[in-house]
């Protein structure tokens, strides 16, 4: 099965577009090595997935001809000990980071507020 039909089937992606454009950036190597998008995977392929900020290590364990349920596509793959616990640990840390202080483009408002703090903060020193 190819690697971006295996990782749309496994739903590491939501299509396989977007699993393409992951692994022409390099960000998808199979058994070490950096893949492309027509590589062929089969059971006992070890696969390193960055999505960040989260890496994954994972073996596949079958190939599914189509896309099904994530029960199903859960079934396809097994994580590593050490990757399952670096991202666990990773989600502690970015969940103890302080909340953004205004979410997507700023206003006009936050602009300004923004501004007058860090007029502040480097006027103090």
């Amino acid at each position: 099965m190819r690697l971006d039909k295996w990782l749309w089937a496994a739903r590491f992606y939501k299509t396989r577009a977007l699993a393409v454009d992951a692994i022409a950036s390099g960000r998808v190597h199979v058994n070490g090595e950096r893949a492309k998008p027509a590589k062929t995977i089969k059971p006992g392929d070890e696969i390193f997935l960055r999505k960040p900020p989260y890496e994954f290590t994972f073996e596949v364990k079958g190939v599914a001809e189509r896309r099904g349920p994530a029960s199903e596509a859960r079934l396809l793959y097994q994580e590593s000990a050490q990757s399952s616990a670096a991202r666990d640990k990773l989600a502690l840390e970015l969940r103890d980071l302080p909340p953004p202080l205004f979410k997507g483009r700023p206003s006009k408002k936050n602009r300004r507020d923004l501004e007058r703090m860090l007029s502040r903060t480097f006027d103090d020193e």
